[in-house]
């Protein structure tokens, strides 16, 4: 990353504006072109600085439900579980951890009942146990890249 992609993606964290031409405000802001920041971003993307563009909708804002979960999975069943988990319109995220428990994912349900359908799926699909781990307490933790 170059100082200009630094610029870029701390400014892109303060907010995306809601306007007829979003990328021209934030490019201003940035005193370079919308061109040059539209290839910017897509170049992030491309090359795995960024893994993800987007917005970020508060389920629960919304009337449903977010919780972090975690499994213990076997190493020879890791690939299988992992797609049938994925396969789930609620998960909205997964990852592996070097930890006895090796798989860690995000549900985001349309309602609070279906964050206990959706583990009760993945529990009754994949025949292990599903640690559900819901939000106490919500923090706010902002990268900012140095120049």
């Amino acid at each position: 990353m170059d100082d200009l992609d630094r610029r870029i993606v701390n400014r892109l964290q303060d907010g995306f504006p809601v306007a007829e031409r979003p990328f021209a405000e934030v490019a201003d802001s940035l005193a370079i072109d919308e061109t040059t920041l539209i290839a910017r971003v897509q170049a992030l993307l491309a090359d795995g600085t960024l893994s993800r563009f987007g917005p970020m909708f508060d389920a629960e804002r919304l009337g449903g439900a977010f919780c972090l979960c975690a499994m213990q999975v076997p190493e020879e069943r890791f690939e299988e579980v992992a797609a049938t988990v994925n396969a789930l319109p609620a998960v909205a995220h997964n990852y592996a951890r070097a930890h006895a428990l090796n798989m860690w994912f995000v549900l985001a349900t349309e309602r609070p009942a279906g964050i206990d359908e959706a583990v009760a799926e993945i529990e009754r699909a994949t025949g292990l146990a599903v640690h559900a781990m819901p939000k106490e307490a919500e923090y706010f933790i902002g990268l900012r890249l140095a120049a």
